[in-house]
């Protein structure tokens, strides 16, 4: 078997390596949601301790999240979200929605919505530079310049 070399990894499959698992992702909305100790996300996922201990880790040395002690003796953490942690928030949400989208199976229905005034979200593709919000297809990959 051989094994891929390092460069020619992408940078979205070192990301699902991080954050694509399913346990992952649910570890993160959480704590979007505000979950922050071992035991919350235990009972809000009902995942095994062990499980939940190798992706908390996984998460940590990943830089999604920060473990931060708030007791001892016995020594407990918290593990609160990074500012690249929070960064996946619009990710999840494009998940969520295009969940509702394709599916659906008549459950409750999951409406994302703006808190303070209870619009439902938007989601696209917008320029800074053009001031317009444009569709997938006007967008296309290209390099940095190395500084």
């Amino acid at each position: 078997m051989a094994v891929a070399d390092p460069s020619s990894i992408t940078t979205l499959e070192r990301t699902l390596k991080l954050v694509g698992d399913r346990w992952s992702i649910l570890i993160i909305r959480a704590a979007l949601r505000g979950l922050r100790r071992f035991g919350e996300y235990q009972a809000d996922l009902g995942i095994a301790r062990p499980v939940l201990t190798n992706r908390l880790r996984r998460l940590v040395d990943g830089g999604v999240m920060a473990k931060e002690q708030y007791q001892q003796p016995p020594p407990r953490y918290e593990y609160r979200l990074t500012p690249a942690g929070v960064a996946l928030s619009p990710a999840l949400v494009a998940l969520v929605q295009w969940g509702e989208h394709h599916m659906h199976h008549g459950d409750n229905d999951v409406v994302l919505v703006h808190a303070p005034c209870g619009t439902e979200l938007e989601q696209g593709f917008w320029c800074r530079q053009c001031e317009t919000t444009f569709a997938p297809a006007a967008v296309r990959a290209t390099t940095r310049a190395k500084s």
